[in-house]
């Protein structure tokens, strides 16, 4: 979640931090800080809430020297203060720690036995305090921090910075993600390659338990047995294009419009030349074998899952369990002969999910996963990775993610559908076919962003909000609450419409927004019918629907969005558009910060 920048370099290193940490800003955070050594000695500039306030301090009271590192901190243990800000400094050492030291407690308390005291709330001090007490001692930067990480349980990614070493950084990582840069004399580190893109395009990704000394012109790195490992150098393209908001205000505004171009890219990677068949590039998988699918995952990722539970059962008559990654290893599940575990990340660092997925290797026949960046964690323990190639995301609502979650989700479980028999050649043709036509009619419900936006002020004087949708579209409804709810900060819920009754009709009155999601399909009737419970009570309906459901049903509603007709199993997809629309015009009426809301992270790397 938080974002760590690491420079040895050829030249002032405090710029280059302040514009890595930007471009870290979508992972969320809440104070902001860099260290640097100049001439041999260490210090540090730190303040709280966005970077310009950093930016700012700077100004006023610059830091020399081309050796530093920075952060962008995501609150965990102690508020966000400028004394709970990274770097931690303690004498001669200075860390930067993405994730949680879980024994930080014993170590603070073998600390106090040495009279060591303490000036923050952080897990983080206590890193720096016990590499600075080996220093104490006698050792050496290297063997300090080597003995210092072997201490440490829990998730970390760290880089260190030392008094007097100007051409040292010592980094490591541990269940969060952590990436070396190399340029011409200099070399980098960075929580991800976007981070380090305008300095270099050669990335050595660290693996599980990795450490790396690094120097101007060398990198040494050693594995989780301290044995020296080599890791290979990548070539990376980064669009920068894709990290720049290309005329719009917000880059989740950006990446709404994006969407049909991203999802033109997902569809033509799955399927044939013809277009008439599905090809997996990555590997295949023969859904023959399988007996039942265990769908794990987080946030709108789980929303995808739960979506696709709808189309693997309903087409391709293949059993699905759905779980959310942060319970789903606490109570142990049996994973059956015939099972594959199929995961769901955008960042693919997700730390729960990547957890979830480790409790099941050695158990389920095949682990499988759906990801945004292909040399995550996730992706590399997975037995399949399919990308998702949505490109850079930097809004921390997903947006064109999910869409592409969905995208990538629909066609394997059309490839089930086929490889079971449910389907033949042409009926799987059909639907391929009707698949490649989404992108044109994507562009024409993001057409209808001014009604939305119209809508949207009305909305955003609301304190609570009710989604419903049945069937397939019910996890859309619970997706278009939770955008809400995130960047709007409105108070949102989304349920089963069948379920109303059963308690939340309780919270209906002319103050209470119900949108309801209602594409004319075979559901139609029962949830109007749940939509005409909520107008008897006084309920405001906003309905989102197609052009006959929009004549059906549009009688006595609050207001009406209409989206294009389209194929049924397609609907999902397709009604994610409003549902985005929807949250982002609410908060944009109510002057939120869209692309990076309060409390929030783009990539949760800590449980």
């Amino acid at each position: 979640m938080c974002g760590i920048v690491g420079v040895l370099g050829n030249h002032e290193a405090a710029p280059l931090l302040v514009e890595a940490l930007k471009r870290l800003e979508y992972r969320g955070y809440d104070s902001a800080g860099i260290a640097t050594v100049n001439n041999g000695v260490l210090d540090r500039r730190r303040a709280v809430g966005k970077l310009v306030n950093l930016s700012d301090l700077l100004v006023h009271d610059p830091l020399a020297g081309r050796s530093g590192i920075g952060h962008t901190r995501w609150a965990t243990h102690g508020a966000p203060t400028v004394v709970n800000a990274h770097p931690h400094q303690a004498g001669a050492v200075a860390v930067v720690h993405n994730g949680i030291i879980e024994n930080f407690r014993e170590l603070r308390s073998e600390l106090a036995g040495y009279g060591i005291t303490f000036q923050s709330e952080t897990d983080t001090e206590t890193v720096a305090l016990l590499a600075h007490h080996y220093m104490a001692q006698g050792l050496d930067p290297r063997a300090a921090a080597e003995k210092t990480i072997s201490r440490l349980h829990g998730a970390f990614a760290l880089c260190f910075l030392f008094n007097g070493e100007d051409d040292l950084l010592i980094a490591a990582r541990k269940g969060s993600p952590l990436a070396i840069g190399h340029g011409d004399g200099e070399m980098f580190v960075g929580s991800d390659a976007i981070a380090l893109a305008p300095m270099t395009d050669r990335i050595t990704y660290l693996e599980e338990g990795d450490r790396a000394i690094l120097t101007r012109t060398s990198l040494e790195i050693f594995d989780a047995e301290g044995l020296r490992a080599n890791r290979p150098v990548k070539t990376i393209q980064i669009d920068s294009a894709r990290v720049e908001k290309a005329g719009h205000k917000h880059f989740m505004g950006k990446e709404i419009a994006e969407q049909p171009a991203v999802l033109g890219d997902t569809i033509n990677h799955y399927l044939s030349g013809d277009g008439r068949s599905i090809v997996l590039p990555e590997g295949d998988i023969d859904f023959s074998k399988i007996e039942r699918i265990t769908m794990v995952a987080c946030g709108t990722a789980f929303y995808a899952c739960l979506t696709a539970k709808y189309w693997f059962e309903q087409i391709a008559r293949l059993p699905v369990e759905v779980d959310v990654a942060s319970e789903f290893r606490y109570r142990e599940p049996p994973v059956t002969k015939g099972t594959v575990a199929l995961y769901v990340s955008q960042s693919g660092e997700t730390a729960d999910t990547l957890a979830a997925l480790r409790y099941t290797m050695g158990k389920a026949d095949r682990i499988v996963s759906v990801v945004n960046v292909p040399e995550s964690s996730i992706a590399r323990d997975s037995d399949l990775s399919l990308p998702i190639l949505a490109g850079i995301e930097i809004g921390v609502a997903s947006t064109k993610a999910f869409t592409c979650q969905l995208t990538v989700l629909l066609i394997l479980a059309l490839k089930a559908a086929h490889d079971r028999g449910i389907i033949d050649s042409d009926k799987l043709a059909d639907h391929l076919s009707a698949l490649r036509n989404l992108p044109g009619v994507m562009n024409h419900a993001l057409g209808t962003s001014d009604d939305v936006r119209r809508v949207a002020r009305k909305l955003a004087e609301a304190q609570d909000v009710l989604f419903l949708g049945r069937g397939a579209m019910y996890p859309i409804a619970l997706e278009g609450a939770l955008k809400l709810k995130e960047i709007s900060y409105i108070h949102a819920e989304g349920y089963a419409s069948g379920e109303l009754k059963h308690g939340p009709i309780a919270l209906v009155d002319k103050r209470v927004p119900v949108v309801v999601m209602a594409p004319r399909d075979a559901l139609f009737d029962k949830t109007v019918s749940n939509m005409q419970e909520v107008m008897a009570r006084g309920g405001k309906v906003l309905l989102i629907t197609d052009p006959k459901g929009a004549a059906a049903a549009s009688d006595g509603v609050w207001q009406t969005l209409v989206m294009p007709e389209i194929d049924n199993i397609l609907a999902p997809i397709l009604y994610a558009i409003p549902a985005q629309l929807l949250a982002y015009h609410t908060a944009v009426a109510k002057g939120t910060d869209v692309d990076q809301p309060r409390n929030l992270a783009k990539s949760v790397t800590v449980e």
